[in-house]
């Protein structure tokens, strides 16, 4: 399982970073990235603290992990320059948090996030077809996500996606240790949103396409 949308103490998560990690890898887990909720009142403190406990944890754990962030109810507006903020503080894996069904985010933000650049839109919601065709263009990736109420609008993101031809991840959006997943549990979600048997692997690789990717990030 690679997992680029999970939550530690730094945000509203139940782990500090290094259980996080610990069951992570106990769960099977290749890779991972922590990805706390952040905004402007938050995103040097956050970052820089799941680095450093990354860095620490690294020579004793057998998985790769990355730091990241999910820019959280942000206004469209501010979101370029929270993306950029997030890459030069060291963040590897930039997440937006999208239109999903279940929270007010403002209309616009699956927009301002494929514009800025994000690596990911996380629950995208009822995501439009010019949203679609632009991320496809711009390669921003659209989550499939097991966690609940925000797996609503799964079905809708598979379908379009695959549609268009927009890549898809599959991430947790885990908050305590339950919402921890198996990939062949993964693997269910997908085909639980329509997707065909003979694609999911394809989104496998597409994971570990942008957990590489951020590897290689300075």
């Amino acid at each position: 399982m690679i997992d680029l949308h999970t939550h530690s103490i730094f945000s509203d998560g139940e782990l500090v970073p290094f259980e996080l990690i610990r069951r992570a890898e106990a769960f099977g887990y290749k890779a991972l990235a922590i990805t706390d909720h952040v905004d402007a009142s938050n995103l040097d403190l956050i970052v820089p603290r799941i680095i450093k406990a990354i860095e620490m944890i690294r020579p004793f754990i057998s998985i790769e992990v990355v730091p990241g962030a999910e820019i959280t109810h942000a206004p469209p507006e501010l979101i370029p320059d929270l993306v950029k903020e997030a890459r030069r503080l060291g963040a590897r894996i930039v997440i937006v948090h999208g239109e999903t069904l279940v929270e007010p985010v403002k209309q616009g933000t699956n927009r301002a996030a494929i514009e800025a650049g994000a690596d990911i839109i996380s629950h995208p919601g009822l995501i439009s077809t010019e949203d679609l065709l632009f991320a496809k263009e711009r390669k921003v990736s659209l989550e499939i996500t097991s966690r609940k109420g925000h797996s609503l609008s799964n079905g809708h993101v598979a379908k379009e996606a695959i549609k268009f031809g927009v890549p898809l991840c599959i991430n947790t959006d885990s908050h305590s240790p339950s919402d921890l997943i198996t990939k062949e549990f993964a693997a269910q979600v997908l085909i639980g949103a329509g997707i065909e048997e003979n694609r999911v692997a394809s989104i496998f690789e597409n994971s570990k396409h942008l957990i590489e990717k951020a590897l290689r990030r300075n």
